[in-house]
């Protein structure tokens, strides 16, 4: 049943059967340990299945793609002394009182969970008649199908949910004698589906639950990608515990999982799905459509700061000498995948004055702790939503904080912290309102693979943001901050769409910015211009050297969004090292956003864009559905021709640069500056412009020493920040001018989430003394890089 794949081409399997069975809540309970490199405990699943969810007849070849008939071979754990069921580990006292008090953390946890080795049970049993199944076949058990990799699963067992104290206000006996499995199962569903506005009391039988006893083992089995579980006897879904503990612990190279230093050199652990999501994390349901909740409970010394994906600001509660409890929450349904936690040595950068404007967006409520009051109809399933709340609409700048290792605390409070409220702000005159009550802003360590990564109420932001001015820092963040719309409240329903997420926060980027810089129409239209020519450049680039096939936007065109019986899917070219480093989607989804926004003009383009948000968020879209809300949202005289079929073929199912009308106006004025102006005139060139600049000189065959030292004086090309530095660097290799090549390796240490490419050019070159400082950076990076990105420079030079 294991399936082999060649990471360098192949899809990534989404093997879950949603179609069947939903994860409606996570509860996760969780150690981080620095010395083994490994996070390990238990995580409770609460399911929801029903008929539409069971698939009588489902299709079973995508889910067991087995070169053989060979049966599944079940795992037997050991009975009766799992650390699991011991009720003194999950006794009502430890863990669930302290939720109802915001999460203040655990008040003891004596140390049990010490025995949760790395050894997997070796025993097991196998038989045809359990095949590799996951729906209803006659007199056949069902399969639940989690995705998995590179985890160590040792147990999995039910949970006795009956068992809670108070529990039976979720049945409809006023006392529990007799307990079935029908009986938990109707406590999981009626607890599952509470309403929006009993969210507290739901999260927290969630966690007495977590913490009841178990009450039987289940028979389980792990493959490269996924873990299968089975009961005897249930043949359904329906039937198929609807509360299940797994123990399990992550090992070392998960590839989910980064284990590093920081800048600080202390150590550190931060997860980053990409590029197989959460599997190596926690085992869970990947399918864009498995929309969960979930709450998580993380020990660590008493050093470490524990930041995650949760709508309140955790503070550490001291569990024992040397230990501290950290609890996070969602009540907002989302992919597993869009999980994230940071474990190190944060320090928190405040800000050394705070206006009156900053007081108020702070006392502002959460959608936590408001008054919902429902104001008109949302189409996503129920949850506190903040577009329901008055409060939250108007609430221009969410109440956040900034970590960073303590050796950034300078660079941060002079260049990320007066810039947050900015943007925040302006994404909200923008888009209206913010789809997360609170946020968090992480500089994370070097080897962070991108310039930054956006997850629910948490942003992750590379150290290349915060060198040269504002511009590279203030436009990354507004990138970010447009994924709370666009890829997290909005997220797409099949993931080989990617430029829903990735085009419209490229694109809402410049526009975010230019309102947070408060500039005039004509000075945001240049600014915007100018960015279009950079980007148009770096299209043309990555068309002429990628493949076609990895160019498409829409590569399943008229199938996007179908998936197998089970629910399982494949992610196209997800294993492929190279998709993480393109651009494409980034690219291609903005051209065609910015030629839509030119031709409705800007005032109904954005009207729409505010609509559309309204009436998708917190759902999950296909192309389709954005383009056909437009269009229908439009006047006929600006339609023009446009037609999804139309927008599908020119733009999202082909593969180049679409054959439209040209937008971009070449801004020459630098290059006219150069031949008229003085150098102080140069010196005030903007970072975009200083880019073009540079765009232009690399398109020359021959610059001489002197030629480049003169550029580099001129505009203090080391001091820029990481755009500007990153061209300078291609001119360094281009023209092998040695006296800079100290420039080429700080970039190559210190900017490796924007390096690759140099690396790249240092190799083609086929210089000794070049290939000689790639291969010298790479044995000082190599250890701390980023997985895919170690295995692409790995190839280049060797």
């Amino acid at each position: 049943m294991d399936i082999k794949l060649d990471p360098s081409r192949d899809d990534l399997p989404l093997m879950a059967n949603t179609s069947h069975i939903l994860v409606k809540h996570y509860v996760l309970d969780l150690d981080v340990d620095f010395e083994s490199q490994i996070i390990k405990g238990t995580i409770v699943l609460f399911f929801e299945s029903g008929n539409r969810f069971k698939k009588q007849s489902g299709s079973t070849k995508e889910t067991c793609r087995s070169e053989s008939n060979e049966a599944c071979r079940f795992r037997t754990p050991e009975p009766c002394h799992s650390p699991v069921t011991d009720t003194t580990t999950f006794s009502s006292k430890t863990r669930y009182n302290d939720f109802t008090i915001c999460g203040k953390g655990e008040k003891d946890t004596s140390g049990k969970d010490g025995n949760h080795d790395n050894q997997e049970q070796a025993s097991g049993i196998s038989s045809s008649k359990y095949c590799c199944d996951t729906g209803n076949h006659g007199s056949e058990d069902f399969l639940l199908v989690l995705d998995c990799c590179d985890l160590s699963v040792l147990t999995v067992e039910e949970v006795d949910v009956a068992a809670v104290p108070g529990i039976e206000k979720f049945t409809r006996s006023p006392k529990l004698t007799a307990v079935s499995e029908e009986l938990r199962n109707q406590i999981v569903c009626e607890l599952v589906t509470l309403p929006a506005n009993r969210w507290r009391e739901q999260l927290d039988y969630y966690a007495r639950c977590s913490q009841a006893p178990g009450c039987g083992e289940l028979l389980f089995d792990t493959d490269t990608w996924s873990l299968q579980i089975r009961k005897t006897g249930a043949q359904t879904a329906t039937a198929f515990p609807h509360a299940i503990r797994i123990r399990y612990s992550t090992k070392p190279q998960g590839r989910s999982v980064t284990w590093t230093s920081d800048q600080s050199g202390r150590p550190c652990v931060y997860t980053m799905g990409s590029p197989i999501n959460n599997r190596a994390l926690f085992p869970c349901q990947e399918p864009p459509v498995a929309m969960s909740t979930w709450q998580a409970t993380v020990r660590a010394a008493a050093s470490f700061v524990v930041l995650m994906s949760g709508e309140n600001s955790a503070k550490p509660t001291q569990l024992r000498e040397g230990c501290s409890s950290w609890h996070y929450y969602v009540t907002m349904p989302m992919p597993a995948s869009t999980f994230t936690i940071a474990v190190g040595s944060w320090t928190e950068m405040k800000p050394e004055t705070c206006s009156s404007k900053d007081l108020a967006a702070e006392r502002s409520l959460s959608p936590s702790e408001a008054d919902f009051r429902y104001v008109g109809i949302c189409g996503h399933v129920e949850y506190p939503c903040r577009f329901q709340n008055p409060s939250a609409t108007t609430q221009e700048i969410i109440p956040h904080r900034v970590f960073a290792p303590v050796c950034l605390k300078g660079a941060c409070q002079e260049t990320l912290l007066p810039l947050v409220p900015a943007c925040l702000s302006a994404a909200h005159c923008v888009l209206g309102t913010h789809p997360f009550s609170r946020l968090d802003i992480l500089i994370v360590p070097g080897n962070f693979p991108s310039l930054g990564m956006a997850s629910p109420h948490i942003i992750f932001l590379s150290q290349s943001v915060l060198t040269g001015t504002s511009h590279l820092c203030g436009t990354r963040l507004c990138h970010e901050i447009a994924h709370a719309w666009f890829g997290l409240a909005i997220g797409a329903r099949d993931w080989t769409e990617e430029w829903l997420s990735e085009g419209f926060a490229t694109h809402l980027e410049d526009v975010f910015w230019a309102e947070a810089q408060q500039l005039a129409p004509y000075e945001a239209q240049e600014q915007q211009e100018l960015k279009a020519c950079l980007r148009w450049c770096r299209l043309q680039d990555e068309v002429r050297n990628s493949s076609e096939e990895m160019q498409v936007l829409r590569p399943n065109k008229e199938k996007t969004g179908h998936v197998s019986d089970s629910g399982s899917s494949v992610i196209k070219h997800g294993l492929n090292p190279e998709k993480v480093f393109m651009q494409v989607h980034y690219l291609k989804g903005y051209f065609l956003l910015r030629f839509l926004a030119q031709r409705l003009g800007d005032d109904t383009y954005f009207a729409f864009l505010r609509k559309f948000v309204h009436t998708f968020h917190g759902q999950l879209i296909l192309s389709q559905d954005f383009l056909q809300m437009l269009l229908e949202n439009i006047p006929e005289e600006k339609r023009l021709e446009l037609s999804v079929e139309n927008i599908f073929r020119d733009w999202l199912e082909s593969s180049g640069i679409p054959q439209v009308e040209k937008w971009i106006r070449m801004n020459r004025r630098p290059r006219k500056r150069k031949r008229r102006e003085t150098e102080e005139v140069f010196e005030k060139l903007l970072p975009d412009q200083l880019v073009l600049l540079l765009e232009h000189l690399l398109e020359q065959k021959t610059l001489n020493p002197r030629t480049l030292q003169s550029l580099e004086r001129t505009y203090c090309l080391p001091q820029q920040d990481a755009e500007v530095r990153h061209r300078w660097c291609e001119l360094i290799v281009k023209h092998k001018y040695t006296k800079a090549y100290k420039d080429v390796e700080r970039f190559l240490q210190e900017d490796q989430a924007m390096g690759i490419y140099l690396y790249g050019e240092l190799m083609v070159s086929e210089d000794a003394w070049q290939q000689q400082v790639a291969r010298r950076c790479f044995e000082l990076t190599k250890e701390q890089m980023d997985r895919s990105s170690a295995q692409v420079v790995a190839e280049m030079l060797f």
